[in-house]
């Protein structure tokens, strides 16, 4: 029989493995030698991060509340947590590319010389690595993991900051498009500090109301007549902005488009992926389990959030000609698409509704085709880097048929396609908030995601029936990091269109939340 001790440790080995590999980060980065610090560094990150997959598999089933009460090891936790590890893994691996620059990478040598400097300039070209990224990243990571495990509102927040800060630095990292990439990171930092800002002050708000920061207990005092106070309405109210913000939720999106833009591609890929997966981790945890009994707190208010970031993301996504801007759109508008999922709670009031396990679902497939659009971006290069100017997309199958039939294939799930995992991520959260009475706002999705397809359609379009420029881009030969995105990400893609239902029982049955 295991002891209570050893379990909860246990419990904790995800978040261990991930923590530890970004201390040994930081050791390296301080001792080793600069010319073995690059694979070191990529190993740790990877063994820290695919050791944190494999222990959250192991977990499966495991239900209970450790540390003191702090953290809930559950279902959604675990599935959450293994969707993180296994993304954060891909997006490590495109952070390690270098053969599709020759001597170089996406990250800037050294990040502490003024852009444009003749040192800058001199730099550019120098075959040094940044690596500073990698126990950052691995930081990210472990700040993700605990987001989705929380177990009460100070552990929120301070996972919220751990998360946060590291992407804050590495969006400003970029070798190429210095300046671009800087305005990107103090935009970033400036309104995620608003954002945490809203957190921390409606967490003392809920604590005020309800004398207690822990989810179980503020669920209980807010199915007490007590509970439907204005004070508790307003703490929720800045719980859920802050949380929107970091999922890129429309009307709190302003930072999306302009830190898409500017970041390193490869870090691009990871907050698309990661940190929409642990920001709504941690919102389906917060409204299921803390105000679950008290529906009509957040209901109207997610109904109407999810209104608006569909319409934003789908109509604004129209009008780009910038692709790594595009996708920031249709970021936004997913998060839509994610919200109506979110209202498909279960008339039981217990949290275990279909639309629990469709969103897990639904993250998991916009992760993967996310990173593998960006893997994608990064293969299209000119003189200044990727190339990510709509026009110079022009005629790519003909140069080079594979990266267009690769691309029109995240493209068109992304849109939703049949037989993509986009069409069956949308597909179970569409349908769960029908079974909770949601329909018209599933009809609001049907009609985004009709817009929003055209957008993507216009991408496959111009690369193949329109003419290439005569000056065009290149087409970069992956390196081994790259190709393994690629392959994973157009496997699951295929594999979670065409026989999905392996992986939605997985959700599933992982849809239990305990608190």
């Amino acid at each position: 029989m295991i002891e209570a001790p050893d379990l909860s440790l246990a419990a904790l080995a995800p978040l261990l493995f991930v923590f530890g590999a970004a201390c040994v980060g930081v050791l390296v980065e301080a001792f080793a030698p600069r010319d073995v610090r690059h694979p070191v560094q990529v190993a740790v990150a990877l063994v820290g991060t695919l050791g944190g997959l494999v222990t959250s598999l192991l977990l499966a089933g495991e239900r209970q509340v450790t540390a003191g009460g702090a953290l809930a090891v559950d279902g959604a936790a675990v599935f959450l947590q293994a969707t993180i590890a296994g993304l954060g893994a891909l997006s490590l691996l495109l952070f390690a590319e270098r053969s599709l620059d020759p001597a170089r990478s996406a990250f800037v040598a050294a990040a502490a010389v003024p852009a444009g400097s003749p040192r800058d300039r001199e730099l550019m070209t120098a075959p040094l690595v940044q690596t500073e990224v990698y126990p950052l990243t691995t930081f990210a990571i472990g700040g993700m993991m605990l987001f989705v495990a929380a177990n009460d509102l100070l552990v929120m927040f301070v996972a919220l900051e751990v998360l946060s800060l590291p992407l804050y630095l590495i969006s400003g990292l970029a070798r190429r498009r210095r300046l671009l990439s800087q305005e990107a990171a103090v935009k970033y930092f400036l309104l995620g500090a608003f954002a945490s800002a809203f957190f921390l002050y409606g967490l003392a708000l809920v604590y005020g109301a309800t004398g207690s920061i822990r989810l179980s207990a503020i669920r209980e005092a807010s199915a007490s007549e007590a509970g439907s106070g204005v004070l508790l309405v307003l703490g929720l109210a800045l719980l859920v902005v802050g949380l929107m913000f970091k999922a890129s939720v429309a009307p709190f999106h302003a930072w999306t488009p302009d830190v898409y833009q500017g970041a390193p591609t490869p870090v691009t890929a990871f907050m698309a992926a990661c940190t929409k997966v642990a920001a709504f981790g941690a919102i389906l945890r917060l409204l299921y389990v803390a105000f679950g009994t008290n529906e009509w707190t957040w209901r109207p208010l997610v109904y109407g959030i999810a209104i608006v970031s569909m319409v934003v993301g789908a109509v604004l996504g129209l009008t780009q000609t910038d692709l790594k801007r595009m996708l920031a759109y249709s970021s936004i508008a997913h998060a839509g698409f994610l919200l109506t999922g979110v209202l498909g709670y279960g008339s039981g009031g217990d949290g275990t509704g279909s639309g629990l396990g469709a969103t897990m679902f639904y993250l998991l497939a916009y992760g993967l085709t996310t990173i593998g659009a960006f893997a994608v971006l990064t293969l299209v290069r000119d003189g200044e880097g990727e190339a990510t100017h709509l026009s110079r997309w022009a005629g790519l199958a003909r140069r080079s048929p594979l990266t267009a039939a690769v691309m029109a294939l995240f493209l068109l799930a992304l849109a939703g396609i049949p037989l993509t995992s986009g069409f069956t991520g949308k597909f179970a959260v569409f349908r769960a908030a029908i079974d909770d009475g949601a329909w018209p706002l599933v009809v609001v999705a049907l009609l985004a995601s009709a817009v929003a397809a055209f957008f993507y359609l216009r991408v496959i379009v111009l690369m193949y029936f329109s003419e290439p420029a005569v000056d065009g881009p290149t087409v970069g030969v992956p390196g081994l990091p790259t190709t393994l995105v690629l392959a994973v990400t157009v496997t699951a893609t295929v594999v979670l269109g065409v026989v999905p239902g392996a992986v939605l029982d997985v959700a599933e049955r992982a849809a239990i939340f305990v608190g």
